[in-house]
C-alpha cells in the first residue's frame, strides 16, 4: 500500500489525499507577472498554512496556476478551489488596483478549474491488497 511517510495523520484519520490543481486567469489574461507573481505564490503559501493543506509544489505562470496539494478529506476539491480563488482574487486585487481594472468585470479567475488526484499506488496494487484481504480472515 501507500508508504507511511506520505501519510498525514489528523484526529480521526490518517490520509494521503493529494490533488493537482490548476485554473486560469478570465480571459487568459497574463496578468501573474512580477511582482503580482511573488505576491500569488506567498498567498498560497499562507492559505494553505491557514487551512491545515501542504502545499506539496506550486507554478504560478503569466495566466494559470498550479498547485500541488495534500488535503484533509474534510475538504471536496471544490472547496479548496473556491477557498485559493477567492482569498487570492480579492488580495490580489486590493494590493493591485492595476490588475483590477485589466480584467472584465472584476473578476481574476475563470469559473473553470482542472482537478486531479495523485497517490503513491496504482489502482491495480490497491485492487491486490484488497483481494489479499480475504485469505486473511
Amino acid at each position: 500500500m501507500a508508504k507511511q511517510e506520505h501519510w498525514v495523520s489528523a484526529r480521526g484519520c490518517v490520509y494521503n489525499i493529494n490533488y493537482h490543481m490548476v485554473w486560469s486567469t478570465k480571459y487568459r489574461r497574463k496578468v501573474l507577472t512580477g511582482e503580482v507573481k511573488e505576491y500569488l505564490m506567498q498567498l498560497h503559501e499562507q492559505i494553505a498554512e491557514d487551512k491545515g493543506i501542504l502545499l506539496r509544489e506550486q507554478e504560478v505562470m503569466p495566466d494559470h496556476v498550479h498547485l500541488f496539494i495534500t488535503a484533509h478529506p474534510k475538504f471536496s476539491p471544490s472547496q479548496i478551489v473556491k477557498i485559493f480563488k477567492g482569498i487570492t482574487a480579492k488580495f490580489t486585487f486590493e494590493r493591485f488596483p492595476v490588475v483590477k481594472n485589466q480584467m472584465w468585470r472584476g473578476h481574476l479567475w475563470n469559473p473553470s478549474y482542472y482537478c486531479g488526484t495523485m497517490g503513491d499506488v496504482t489502482k491495480d496494487v490497491i485492487q491486490r491488497y484488497i483481494e489479499s484481504q480475504k485469505v486473511r480472515t
